[in-house]
């Protein structure tokens, strides 16, 4: 009996540790992508004397990712959103099935601007983008309509509780 306890507490502690790593991860990654879009006029210039072909096309360069860096924000947000009913632990509610819903919409918008900003320039890795973005899409989209049913399931077996 003692080793079912000490391992469930082992198992608490391990999803605290993850949960909480998480969180730290998704708080770095927002804050520092509004660093890094409030800063692109400057970085672009910057990694231009690297990349001339960046600076041949400055200006659309800034304005595809400064829109593609506030719709990574606002995807971001959103799973922010969704980690804080991860953390109360009440994570089968309508607010994440919208949220994910949301997220499957930037991640499609962020697909298409990244096609867009092929015209300008394409490589390999954009191709790579375009992909995880639109495959990252679909995954939420499927898993909107999961959590939805989830969310009816709980809402049933609450009432009849």
């Amino acid at each position: 009996m003692k080793e079912k306890t000490d391992y469930a507490a082992s198992l608490k502690a391990k999803k605290k540790i993850l949960t909480m790593g998480t969180k730290y991860l998704l708080d770095f990654m927002f804050y520092a992508g509004i660093v890094v879009t409030i800063t692109l006029p400057y970085s672009i210039r910057k990694v231009g004397e690297l990349l001339p072909y960046m600076v041949e096309h400055y200006e659309e360069t800034v304005v595809i990712y400064f829109v593609l860096g506030i719709a990574a924000l606002v995807l971001v947000r959103e799973l922010r959103r969704i980690f804080g009913t991860v953390l109360a632990e009440d994570c089968f509610v309508q607010e994440n099935v919208i949220s994910l819903q949301k997220m499957g919409n930037w991640s499609f918008f962020i697909a298409v601007m990244s096609v867009v900003r092929s015209i300008v320039y394409m490589t390999v890795a954009m191709a790579v983008v375009i992909l995880v973005f639109v495959i990252a899409g679909l995954f939420s989209k499927v898993l909107a309509y999961v959590f939805e049913e989830a969310v009816r399931y709980k809402e049933e077996n609450d009432l009849t509780i």
